[in-house]
């Protein structure tokens, strides 16, 4: 497949985003390649451990293709969608669990469907150019691909802020967040690859690990955990409402951009999978509000504005200060036989 590269070399397998003109933009078929040789190495003792990369400068995945969701979306197809979030979901569940050391290294934009696949290994490794953001609520999502789980254990109430504002994280940020383990200068990943190919011998990584920057997302952290502590969208937004300061009127801008029921939603995910640590019930949380998405969400909306359209000017269901409870509830109710199983077919 030209838009990926499997195979093996030397004591690992490797697999390389190659789409830098889409910025590496993950597909459907792209998904279930990856899923494949994932289930291949499980049982290959040839491979020591898993290499992801990706070609270009610009992005390691900058997200799901999300153009077919939309197509078939549009013309009352939603089982597509479904079967495709399903499908990814198992696929970063099969990262997640892997047996054997899988290692990342992540430059340019990692987003969304990206940390999917780069977020949830053993060693995952950024550089100066890495920028990590879990931006879905700007297109009527939520986090998913098993975001949700990182979001729920970041430092405090950061999970909250991340999600919600889809801030990007520097290296730095990443790492502080839980979204990453290592900075290593980009410079230096060609020749630490190589060697990962040779030897198969992981703590290589670690022997290159660098002490990343300050954070600054850290410097911030008190501020988040005041403003983001509330049980609702609508505790967060009151509270900024009636604050006179620099990070509330920021903030507020960033939360007016995005769909209020997905960050409703966002929110209720985060506290529900907080309370139950547990990767694969993360990604049966985001399922039931995915797999009503493209349907009763805002989903074709977000990607009308932002990618179709391209006016930035969407029509939410909802406003920001107006947000019913009972909207949330519906979006995550049990699915009961349509319930993420995690088995192919699902």
């Amino acid at each position: 497949m030209s838009d990926i590269r499997i195979r093996k070399i030397g004591k690992t397998g490797r697999i390389t985003f190659n789409r830098p003109q889409a910025l590496n933009a993950m597909s459907y078929q792209m998904c279930l390649a990856i899923e494949s040789a994932l289930d291949e190495w499980n049982i290959d003792d040839d491979v020591k451990m898993v290499v992801i990369d990706a070609e270009g400068e610009k992005a390691f995945c900058a997200g799901g293709d999300i153009a077919e969701l939309y197509e078939s979306g549009t013309k009352g197809n939603f089982l597509y969608g479904q079967q495709f979030w399903a499908d990814e979901y198992r696929m970063n569940a099969k990262i997640f669990a892997f047996p054997k050391p899988v290692a990342a290294f992540m430059q340019g934009y990692t987003m969304g469907g990206g940390v999917g696949v780069g977020c949830h290994g053993s060693h995952r490794v950024v550089g100066d150019s890495s920028q990590i953001s879990m931006p879905e609520c700007s297109i009527g999502l939520v986090p998913d691909v098993g975001g949700s789980y990182i979001l729920a254990n970041a430092p405090g109430r950061l999970g909250e802020f991340l999600g919600l504002t889809a801030a990007r994280l520097r290296a730095e940020d990443a790492i502080y967040s839980g979204f990453a383990d290592y900075y290593i200068p980009e410079t230096a990943w060609p020749a630490l690859i190589t060697s990962l190919e040779n030897t198969g011998d992981w703590t290589l990584i670690d022997q290159s690990r660098q002490p990343p920057k300050l954070s600054e997302i850290a410097k911030q952290e008190s501020e988040i955990n005041e403003f983001f502590s509330g049980e609702t969208l609508t505790d967060i937004v009151n509270l900024l409402d009636a604050t006179n300061s620099d990070f509330a009127r920021n903030t507020l801008k960033r939360l007016s951009r995005n769909s209020p029921l997905s960050m409703g939603c966002t929110l209720e995910i985060i506290h529900r999978v907080r309370l139950r640590d547990n990767f694969r019930a993360a990604l049966a949380q985001e399922y039931q509000f995915t797999y009503r998405a493209i349907e009763h969400g805002d989903f074709l909306e977000g990607i009308r504005a932002q990618i179709i359209d391209k006016d930035r000017n969407p029509h939410w269901k909802h406003q920001l200060r107006d947000l019913p409870a009972i909207a949330v509830s519906q979006m995550l109710l049990p699915l009961g036989a349509a319930s993420l199983t995690f088995g192919k077919g699902n």
